[in-house]
């Protein structure tokens, strides 16, 4: 066994160790397994947030989309600083909701606001599909960076089905709190290492970041700023745009809003997050590194830019170390991936078609869910492609259809119906799904548009046609319900 080896492992047996041993001293019913008992202060909200946030993309799709694309994967930094914005003012207000109606899931929200558990049906359909797919991402992520900082003694396939096993068994058992507290060592394990890493190698290769820009723009002239056509201005600002939207509309997102202990716990952690978005530069800044060093790599090669060049510059101790943390970052969000799609599927899609199921069924099939979702991620991850970033962006554009419904909802007079709000989630769904998985665009349906249309990015074009949708079909609908309300109180009279 070399010596990355002993740390990889070493870091995962301590992950699932610090994962089982975070349920002592609670009893896990479903409130306590899913949102810890709405009882976590500022600091394991942070962390849970950062978990969720701060993947194995950091430490991949970060530097080798900034490797690959330029100038254009400062879209990411932007958006995620704009997101922590809204979660200001948003978080609080689904915060006081949630425990006033006791609620646990994403999907629950939008029942409740709207009144329709098949509304709920349909909203966790998407959250789990959207889910699966950042599972995925992080599974694929897993197998990378194993397979590379272990020099090949450990394959993609195995480090897959342990890292699987192992952040199934402690969801299992400690749900959310396991989450949390692994959180603490992934934090402060990614923070010291991109960190490390983004400063090192341009002043290593480069002599430093000046240096460093300067030589790729001689060479590579506006690499780093962007493209007239394709990642153009107009794509960064719809990205911008539609990212900053959906970045918590993702279902595992409203579990550290839920967990929370006080509103003040999560005005905190929107104040600290953006400073917590400087970590990624980091993470670009060896990306950029590398486009003179290692030229013309693509794909899955690009993506693992950063394990590629710590393999050269340093011994296979320190490389066994970012393998370490590499595990730790693709297991916290994983944990809290299996929860969600768990939770969703069991309490709002087999609850609605199975009413009399009681709560201590509901909570029992939710954990016997887990080992079942994680096989079909690893099913998928298998026989999936494509890079790491273009599965967020898909991911991304589909998870962002939830947007428009859920804003309406926290209006002191919401408009929408639920009508409204079904029709409009189907319509930017189905748009989406036919652009990203067809591989169309709004350029090649319709060629003769002006380039600055061509280059939107996809998801905001069905976002628009969402939201068109779902404002004509609750003005419709509202209308009907008047008409209806006032024959039956007519009625009422004769």
């Amino acid at each position: 066994m070399n010596i990355a080896v002993f740390f990889i492992l070493s870091f995962f047996i301590v992950s699932v160790a610090i994962g089982i041993w975070a349920k002592k001293g609670k009893e896990m019913n479903l409130e306590q397994w899913s949102v810890g008992g709405r009882g976590m202060g500022t600091l394991f909200i942070f962390l849970l947030s950062a978990g969720e946030m701060y993947t194995t993309f950091t430490f991949l799709g970060a530097s080798g989309s900034a490797y690959r694309d330029g100038g254009s994967i400062f879209s990411i930094v932007t958006y995620g600083c704009l997101a922590t914005v809204i979660s200001y003012w948003v978080f609080p207000a689904i915060w006081r909701y949630a425990k006033k109606h006791q609620l646990v899931s994403q999907s629950d929200f939008f029942v409740k606001k709207y009144q329709s558990p098949y509304l709920g049906v349909l909203v966790a359909a998407i959250g789990i599909v959207a889910c699966t797919c950042y599972l995925v991402l992080q599974f694929k992520g897993l197998g990378y960076i194993v397979t590379a900082t272990s020099y090949g003694a450990i394959s993609s396939t195995a480090a897959i089905w342990v890292g699987a096993m192992g952040v199934t068994i402690f969801v299992i058992i400690s749900g959310i709190h396991g989450s949390a507290l692994t959180s603490v060592l992934k934090d402060i394990l990614i923070l010291g290492i991109v960190v490390f890493l983004g400063i090192y190698f341009p002043i290593h290769y480069y002599g430093g970041f000046q240096n460093m820009f300067e030589a790729i723009d001689q060479a590579k002239p506006n690499f780093a700023v962007l493209p007239e056509q394709g990642m153009s201005v107009s794509w960064y600002i719809s990205t911008i745009i539609l990212s900053s939207i959906g970045f918590y509309m993702w279902p595992h997102g409203f579990s550290p809003i839920f967990a929370a202990s006080s509103e003040k716990a999560l005005r905190k952690n929107a104040i600290l997050m953006p400073m917590y978005q400087l970590i990624l530069l980091f993470a670009f800044f060896v990306g950029f590194a590398a486009v003179l060093q290692t030229p013309e790599l693509k794909g899955k090669e690009a993506d693992l830019i950063l394990l590629q060049f710590a393999k050269q510059d340093f011994d296979p101790w320190f490389v066994g170390l970012i393998g370490g943390t590499g595990v730790l970052a693709a297991l916290v969000p994983s944990s809290l991936l299996l929860m969600t799609i768990s939770t969703l599927f069991a309490k709002n899609v087999y609850r609605v078609f199975t009413p009399s199921a009681t709560d201590y069924q509901i909570a029992k099939l939710v954990k016997y869910l887990v080992p079942l979702v994680s096989l079909v991620a690893i099913y998928l991850t298998f026989k999936g492609g494509s890079s790491l970033f273009s599965i967020a962006i898909i991911a991304y554009n589909f998870i962002t259809q939830l947007a428009p419904a859920f804003f309406a909802s926290l209006m002191k007079k919401n408009f929408v119906t639920k009508q409204g709000a079904f029709a409009g989630i189907i319509t930017g769904g189905a748009l989406v799904s036919f652009m990203d998985l067809g591989n169309m665009n709004i350029g090649r349906l319709f060629p003769y548009l002006p380039q600055a249309m061509k280059d939107l990015n996809d998801g905001i074009i069905a976002l628009f046609f969402n939201l068109i949708i779902l404002v004509i079909v609750s003005l419709m609908t509202k209308k009907m319900t008047h008409i209806h309300s006032d024959s039956d109180v007519l009625e009422t009279k004769e």
